[in-house]
């Protein structure tokens, strides 16, 4: 098996730890322990004295029936039955992909979205279409291409909402469109909803696509919208043949997630409401403060996002995206992401759901940069 290099994880791999303002994080500002706990009325010394006595064992296979509980309640017809826990949604896409996935079927994905959910399948043998997201549309798929792209053959569509990098989201009647193409040709609908919640407008009608269609199928995580990247815990919310078929291929990969990160996600997700309070005012608040720094930007421009925590920047410089964001790095510890890791060249995503400060200091020192660099 051939795999592409994955170049928005390499790329933050190599400099992430030693930027001064990382602009380039996508999760929602990370909490504490300390804080996650308090949420829920209780101490550290409290909290952890019950889990004391706890034996380290492998725990429950698939995920505790609490967490399987509190995640379900997040849709509208999905049982504990129907989901199935992983390390992060990047564990649930992969198991997803490789229980499904055969050399030969053809698999659609929008472009650009998270390298993983193209590269994979076709590191499988799948035939990939790319489904171009573009600017001129608001970074919405062109549902007449999609029409066109699928055929007899096409095993599974795949779409990201939020869309990461864009920040785009589809709402109902786009989603029941897309429900209806793959409908037409009976393929499966994968969407990957890490930053699901996170709206910039809660008119919003947004929902998951396991809820809408029968053989949709969701991933989730811990990680971006509610902020616990370091509990590394994911799920896939699908009917129960899909979570059988997905079983069977588990068992090759993995025993058991962690048992203390079940326990601290079902204390999350228990105070579900508490923490998007939280986030959906940080991503609130910060793309207020982007927007109206890119309003005085000239020669950066961009679509707005409507959700997640991300957004692609046009620039007007006759240089690369890398050379632009390493010359950022290295200047002042700045860091964004370059748009040619989601081969968006002249582009670079920004990831503004971080602590405010941080993005008004980053931003404060982008604007240096071009005032130095390219003026």
């Amino acid at each position: 098996m051939e795999i592409k290099h994955f170049k928005i994880e390499e790329w933050m791999n190599e400099y992430e730890d030693n930027a001064v303002y990382n602009l380039a994080e996508t999760c929602v500002d990370s909490v504490t322990l300390g804080e996650l706990i308090a949420l829920g009325g209780q101490t550290p010394d409290h909290f952890f004295k019950n889990l004391s006595d706890m034996k380290l064992t492998y725990g429950h296979i698939t995920g505790s029936p609490a967490f399987k509980g509190e995640v379900a309640k997040l849709y509208k017809t999905v049982k504990s039955d129907n989901v199935l826990v992983m390390n992060g949604a990047i564990g649930a896409n992969f198991l997803l992909l490789y229980s499904l996935i055969k050399p030969g079927d053809e698999v659609i994905c929008v472009q650009p979205t998270y390298q993983q959910l193209y590269s994979v399948p076709e590191s499988f043998g799948a035939t990939v279409k790319l489904l171009t997201l573009k600017k001129e549309n608001g970074f919405f798929p062109d549902l007449e291409e999609l029409a066109a792209l699928v055929s007899s053959k096409t095993k599974l569509i795949i779409i990201n909402n939020p869309n990461n990098p864009t920040g785009a989201v589809m709402e109902e009647p786009m989603l029941q469109q897309i429900v209806a193409i793959a409908k037409s040709v009976d393929a499966y609908l994968l969407c990957d909803e890490v930053y699901r919640g996170l709206l910039q407008d809660s008119s919003m009608n947004v929902p998951s696509i396991v809820d809408i269609y029968e053989k949709g199928i969701s991933t989730g995580s811990m990680s971006k919208a509610l902020s616990l990247a370091g509990l590394r815990l994911g799920w896939i919310a699908a009917s129960e043949e899909i979570i059988e078929e997905c079983e069977k291929h588990r068992d090759y990969t993995t025993i058991s997630c962690g048992m203390i990160d079940d326990i601290l996600a079902v204390h999350a997700l228990k105070n579900y409401d508490k923490i998007m309070e939280r986030n959906l005012k940080i991503v609130r608040d910060n793309l207020e403060i982007l927007d109206k720094w890119i309003q005085n930007e000239p020669n950066i421009n961009y679509v707005k996002p409507q959700g997640g925590t991300t957004a692609i920047l046009s620039y007007n410089y006759d240089v690369s995206s890398v050379d632009f964001c390493l010359g950022l790095y290295e200047e002042s510890g700045t860091f964004l992401a370059p748009g040619s890791c989601f081969d968006m060249e002249g582009t670079v995503r920004i990831g503004y759901a971080c602590d405010t400060n941080v993005l008004r200091q980053g931003l404060q020192k982008v604007s240096e940069y071009l005032r130095g660099k390219f003026l």
